[in-house]
């Protein structure tokens, strides 16, 4: 029996409906997904303001989930007072680790269930996203939280996340994998670097997070080759990304690239990761993307400022040049070498990852080659935002070839007699 409240009346109907279908699928919401990069600023009103509105402004009641974080209590209670702040009602869920594989639902996971049932949207914090899959998915099965999560979101509700939070976003995502040029070099291992994620940005996307500000775009294209998918979404600290209907809009204060390797080719006798034709695209506050078409939407304020397009006889690039990039995995760099190219004169820019390292084998001297370069369709949105150039950018292509790096990589300067 339920209390006499017409919503709790509902939420334990629903909760048993879910724990008689425990296969409901996040394939196919209706709702909204918003996977964020992690480093979410308490003020970034952006962000959590969005956040609110979107799960029902002052009637947004949010469940808290902080399985991947360290000290989940604290996380939680960060994530809560932001969300409270902006004039919803946000409540910690303590979910512990998974249960045992032969364990019926327990009580708690009953009311749990019930709680996100009731809810209209789910936060999840950062930390180890294996931690939230484990618990949520345990050896494989859905768990009723999950269905539950699953189901408010199918019915329009919000289910948001920050760094772990937004990697198990994608159904497939990455678990903890070595550094990005490790995993280049020597690909991502299968259900180790690489495993099964919720799914709640639908198929065939794969979502990273700390992208731009840790140079994750090398570790993406090579678990994006390795599972053949053919499109990526990488999230920057401090902004996230809005999954609703089939468009992808950028939210916070840094930006976001979508990476499609629909026409992308390799050449697998090579030996090593190396992939042409990339399309990229970057995206910052209030652009947008179409996913079918992938075709950019600029926010208002650079759809009134500079277009920039090489195809057309008035294209005015301020650079005379292009630029070369020693660590092309560096800190915005990517992000950086995009607006530079597309507002210079020069055909491409470059750039290199490698590391010294005292690894042996056949392996040991790679490195690779980053090229991007002007294509079919490539533009530019240019607009001045509070004394800074802000970009957006549709369709730069890139080039990613293996290079045998010198061993060693310098020697002591010797003055010429």
């Amino acid at each position: 029996m339920c209390i006499p409240l017409p919503l709790r009346c509902l939420a334990t109907l629903l909760a048993t409906l879910l724990l008689a279908f425990p296969s409901l699928a996040c394939n196919a919401p209706a709702g909204y997904a918003v996977p964020l990069g992690g480093a979410v600023s308490p003020d970034n009103n952006a962000i959590w303001e969005r956040l609110v509105l979107l799960a029902g402004g002052n009637k947004a009641d949010f469940v808290v989930i902080a399985l991947a974080s360290e000290k989940p209590e604290q996380a939680a209670a960060a994530a809560i007072e932001a969300l409270t702040r902006r004039g919803a009602h946000a409540e910690y869920l303590p979910i512990p680790k998974r249960a045992p594989s032969d364990a019926a639902p327990s009580a708690a996971q009953r009311a749990w269930a019930e709680r996100i049932t009731a809810a209209t949207g789910v936060y999840f914090t950062g930390g180890a996203q294996s931690k939230i899959t484990d618990a949520l998915r345990p050896y494989g099965n859905p768990s009723p939280m999950l269905d539950a999560i699953c189901a408010l979101q199918a019915r329009g509700g919000v289910v948001a996340g920050t760094s772990a939070g937004a990697a198990v976003m994608s159904e497939r995502m990455f678990r903890d994998p070595p550094d990005t040029l490790t995993v280049m070099k020597h690909g991502p291992v299968p259900e180790v670097d690489v495993g099964d994620g919720l799914g709640f940005v639908g198929p065939g996307v794969f979502v990273d997070q700390h992208f731009l500000r840790r140079g994750r775009i090398g570790r993406m294209l090579a678990a994006m080759h390795a599972e053949r998918i053919e499109l990526g979404i990488g999230v920057d600290e401090d902004s996230g990304a809005i999954f609703h209907d089939g468009t992808v809009e950028a939210i916070g204060s840094r930006g976001i690239v979508l990476v499609d390797l629909a026409n992308a080719s390799s050449e697998p006798a090579r030996g090593a990761l190396n992939l042409r034709g990339i399309r990229l695209h970057y995206l910052e506050q209030g652009d947008q993307v179409d996913l079918a078409t992938r075709v950019v939407r600029p926010a208002t304020a650079k759809r009134s400022g500079q277009l920039l397009e090489p195809a057309s006889p008035d294209y005015a690039p301020y650079y005379a040049d292009g630029s070369f990039y020693a660590d092309f995995l560096g800190d915005n760099t990517l992000a950086i070498a995009m607006a530079r190219l597309m507002d210079s004169a020069a055909p491409d820019v470059s750039g290199l990852a490698f590391a010294p390292s005292a690894e042996t084998g056949p392996m040991r001297d790679l490195g690779f080659e980053f090229r991007l370069y002007k294509g079919v369709g490539s533009r530019a949105w240019l607009a001045n935002q509070s004394g800074s150039q802000r970009y957006t950018l549709e369709r730069v292509y890139l080039d990613v070839e293996p290079v045998r790096m010198a061993q060693p990589l310098h020697t002591p300067w010797q003055a010429t007699p």
